[in-house]
């Protein structure tokens, strides 16, 4: 057990429950499950990650092979055994149920269905959805549209993961892009309590939210709690900006190489309202792209302030804090 912090672990509806007496810095990196789901809790932890991110099947394919019990148990007890306190799961890439295509839609969300229950055999509490294309529909109709099959799905759903819309950064027709799209949508859906948000801070910096200065960021997160909600905010995609503010150029880079630049992710990591909210990275990655999630948690941690190093003191994260 971790010195000054006391973790007590349960399961409830196959649900991880993390309570502690004080916040802990939750973050990692996406982790690669080839060779079966328990090896994502082994990568994230050789690099020291509090949470994790993974996909519960492939991203580009429709199909899935069945997740067998053997390798759901697995998984569970290799989490319950480490030291990460949070997995998220992201949705495959083609799912899209804001489609106007029905067939289309109806096989999107089949396939969000699917990838709830794969996450309640896993144990997930949350997944992150990418909200849809419009294609040729008008933004209001496509709106309407991904509500209605959010209500579809989560009204056929037994289990307790939760969906997170996660912000766009406004290229093609893809919707979500601006907090407002985001709350049109969260409007139209019945269940809103099955429906949080994930915030990419790369997608907002290039739909146009000023995540690099001071001013920017109190402003972006004002906006934020205004329209959407910060209690509803349960996730955050970390990247830095290949491209400029407002560009809605999708292009990660590594924290502080990129447009938004440190002070950006300084002012995040050191907000005490994100302190308990797992944020994961996606910047760029060379085979299991474990060295570069390390370089980068590297930078993260060197960007506490003094009174934020207790945040991973005691915890994996702890080998990243420079020694005097």
């Amino acid at each position: 057990m971790a010195k000054g912090f006391i973790f007590l672990l349960t399961i409830s509806n196959k649900m991880h429950t993390i309570k502690h007496t004080h916040p802990i810095l939750l973050l990692g990196g996406h982790m690669s499950t080839s060779g079966g789901f328990a090896n994502a809790i082994s990568r994230g932890e050789s690099i020291g990650c509090t949470a994790i991110q993974i996909f519960v099947k492939s991203n580009r394919q429709w199909y899935a092979k069945p997740i067998t019990d053997q390798e759901a148990t697995a998984f569970k007890d290799a989490w319950q055994q480490s030291q990460i306190k949070n997995v998220i799961a992201h949705a495959a890439y083609l799912i899209n149920i804001g489609s106007p295509n029905k067939d289309a839609h109806a096989k999107s969300l089949e396939a969000l269905s699917v990838e709830l229950d794969r996450c309640e055999q896993l144990g997930i509490p949350s997944l992150v959805l990418h909200p849809g294309s419009r294609l040729d529909t008008a933004p209001e109709q496509c709106y309407k549209t991904i509500a209605q099959g959010l209500d579809e799905v989560i009204s056929n759903y037994a289990g307790k993961t939760q969906i997170l819309l996660e912000n766009m950064a406004g290229q093609g027709s893809n919707v979500g892009n601006s907090f407002e799209a985001l709350a049109e949508i969260y409007h139209h859906v019945h269940h809103k309590r099955r429906v949080g948000f994930c915030l990419d801070t790369c997608h907002a910096f290039v739909a146009g939210y000023d995540l690099s200065s001071a001013e920017g960021y109190t402003k972006t997160w004002n906006e934020f709690d205004a329209i959407l909600g910060i209690e509803n905010l349960k996730a955050i995609h970390i990247n830095d900006s290949k491209k400029g503010l407002g560009s809605k150029a999708d292009r990660h880079e590594h924290i502080g190489h990129g447009k938004i630049g440190s002070l950006g992710f300084k002012l995040l990591f050191n907000d005490p309202r994100f302190f308990d909210i797992p944020k994961v990275l996606e910047t760029p990655k060379e085979g299991d792209g474990l060295k570069e999630d390390a370089q980068n948690m590297q930078t993260i941690v060197g960007l506490l302030d003094a009174p934020n190093k207790k945040l991973v003191q005691g915890t994996p994260l702890e080998r990243y804090i420079e020694l005097p």
